[in-house]
């Protein structure tokens, strides 16, 4: 006699199959006809990290004095749940789907960095066809309702503290490098370095005026050019921001090719 113990399912319908997923024990099996495959090792090592940000409103943005044009005006935003992981992707993880990366700072603990919002997509692109499953990057609205905390927000400046000590490596602490993650404390959601350490690459062009005539309902401003590429947005600041400019709201940008020492990416998928 044995028991199975589950810890998550869900169900798909794929080309008139039925696919359910379970957790069974501490892995994640796909069932097919009765047919049980487990999930790729990459994709459990990852799942084992993800945490589910249930779909809410709040104000995305900020009306400070402090904040720049692109940051504002503040306005209500909803967003559906998601899954989000808890840690920025780590060297060890993106080396194991891409075989090697070009970080400044190695360390298999330590985020991926020193790589462009197109080679963080490649990777992502490389990742599902490996391990069937769909990660992304997340949306700017997605990323700043998990940086404030989703639906258990406490409101507070940086994600998970108004002392950005407590929960950043920034230019005040870093040493102008990058630190293994999980080293501050987690934000209301149990997300860590979502301000500070590596910058964060997101779906979103980088639009100025976007805040003001973008959707309130799951705005997603995702833009491709093969001409003139577009800026791409990128959240948290980083290990070489200052505190004035790591507030969960701020917005920075890069363009789609180019190589940032300080610049990462965290993985998403949908619920």
């Amino acid at each position: 006699m044995f028991s199975i113990f589950y810890k998550h399912s869900s169900t798909m319908q794929i080309s008139g199959l039925l696919l359910t997923a379970i957790g069974v024990g501490s892995a994640l099996w796909l069932i097919s006809n009765d047919v049980f495959s487990p999930a790729h090792p990459i994709e459990l090592q990852i799942e084992a990290n993800m945490i589910l940000v249930e779909g809410g409103s709040f104000e995305m943005g900020s009306n400070s004095a402090s904040a720049k044009k692109p940051e504002g005006p503040a306005r209500n935003v909803s967003v559906d749940s998601f899954y989000i992981s808890k840690f920025e992707v780590t060297q060890a993880i993106f080396e194991s789907v891409m075989g090697s990366s070009l970080s400044y700072f190695k360390a298999p603990n330590v985020p991926v960095n020193n790589l462009s919002w197109q080679q963080a997509n490649y990777f992502i692109k490389k990742l599902n066809a490996l391990s069937g499953a769909s990660y992304r990057l997340p949306t700017e609205a997605e990323w700043e309702f998990a940086a404030k905390g989703g639906n258990k927000s406490e409101g507070y400046t940086y994600s998970g503290s108004n002392n950005i000590d407590d929960v950043s490596w920034y230019a005040g602490n870093s040493k102008n490098q990058a630190h293994p993650v999980g080293q501050k404390q987690p934000n209301e959601l149990g997300l860590y370095d979502m301000t500070g350490n590596v910058g964060e690459f997101v779906i979103d062009a980088y639009d100025v005026g976007y805040y003001r005539y973008g959707s309130s309902d799951n705005p997603r401003n995702e833009q491709h050019s093969d001409i003139g590429l577009a800026h791409k947005s990128v959240r948290g600041g980083s290990f070489s921001y200052d505190d004035n400019e790591s507030e969960s709201y701020r917005r920075d940008f890069a363009s789609q090719t180019i190589i940032m020492s300080d610049m990462g990416l965290r993985l998403v998928r949908d619920k």
